[in-house]
């Protein structure tokens, strides 16, 4: 697929929400259908350029740097995902925005979840690229084999900040360290296609933005929008909540979120939810396979209100 030439199209644009925080975001001129790009964790609207610039020009584009991602504020720390999921709201209001779609990737899948149960009659559409289970994304300690020792899930913020992993991670933050963070992603993310050098160094400063690392780790390990307890904590059942069409689209080898949690995704959506596995992908399709990806979304925007299963 051909770009679109649109980068040049893109403004930067902030606004202020009610709650005092500042909202960076991107928006693509032209067109009428509105998507909203929600990202991840360790990631901003930065990470979704490529989407930007390819998406159908057809659709109006935003995607948004979260609370203490990229250029956004920080005022105010997150306790849960529902603080993002709030900011969204603010900020759709800000700009008058209704009737869009709904893009979450990651992290950003749990917020858009959350947005979709708490405030019906804003969204058309949910697409859930390699989301945060419905039921959460359990943290877990490093174990004495470097692997997660699922046995002793931490359960307090005190904890996840004082573990190994947030330290680590945290670390590399302060101190710029662009090798190690292109190491982990090489490890877990990127592992068949990467992007190219300008574009990957381009994503790697703007992860170091991030300043909220351990508050996200800690809302994804509470968050539960099931009827079932999570391990940690029981689910609210807002699921039931969310009456608007719903794809689950995942990478077959993603090993960030894992096959068990998109099973948690398809069970607890039940029928509500059409699903798409992208072949050849891991956690960020938009790398290892964006035309896959933007086939599953513009296929999504346009289909039947009525499709179930499969696509």
């Amino acid at each position: 697929m051909g770009k679109l030439e649109v980068s040049k199209m893109i403004d930067v644009k902030k606004v202020l929400l009610a709650n005092g925080e500042e909202i960076a975001y991107q928006e693509r001129a032209g067109g009428e259908d509105v998507v909203i790009l929600v990202h991840g964790n360790m990631t901003s609207s930065v990470h979704w350029d490529v989407v930007i610039d390819n998406l159908a020009s057809h659709y109006k584009v935003y995607a948004i740097d979260q609370r203490g991602f990229g250029k956004s504020s920080y005022h105010q720390p997150i306790t849960e995902i529902k603080d993002f999921a709030d900011d969204l709201k603010l900020f759709v209001d800000e700009l008058q925005l209704r009737d869009f779609a709904l893009v979450g990737w990651s992290l950003g899948g749990t917020v858009c979840q959350q947005f979709c149960a708490d405030y019906p009659g804003y969204c058309n559409r949910l697409f859930l690229l390699a989301s945060g289970s419905s039921r959460g994304y359990a943290y877990y300690p490093i174990g004495e084999d470097g692997l997660p020792d699922t046995i002793n899930r931490l359960r307090t913020i005190e904890e996840v900040r004082e573990s190994d992993k947030a330290k680590i991670v945290q670390t590399a933050y302060d101190t710029l360290n662009y090798d190690f963070l292109r190491q982990m992603w090489d490890m877990v993310i990127y592992i068949d296609n990467k992007p190219d050098p300008e574009r990957y160094q381009k994503y790697l400063e703007d992860m170091t933005t991030q300043r909220n690392l351990a508050e996200c780790y800690q809302a994804l390990n509470l968050f539960n929008i099931s009827d079932v307890h999570n391990g940690l904590i029981a689910g609210t059942n807002q699921v039931k909540d969310i009456d608007i069409p719903v794809m689950i689209a995942w990478g077959e080898t993603d090993m960030v979120v894992t096959k068990d949690m998109t099973d948690e995704l398809i069970a607890d959506f039940g029928d509500k939810a059409v699903h798409r596995e992208l072949k050849k992908c891991g956690h960020s399709p938009l790398i290892d396979d964006l035309d896959q990806l933007l086939d599953a979304m513009e296929t999504f925007f346009v289909g039947s209100t009525t499709n179930k299963g499969v696509l």
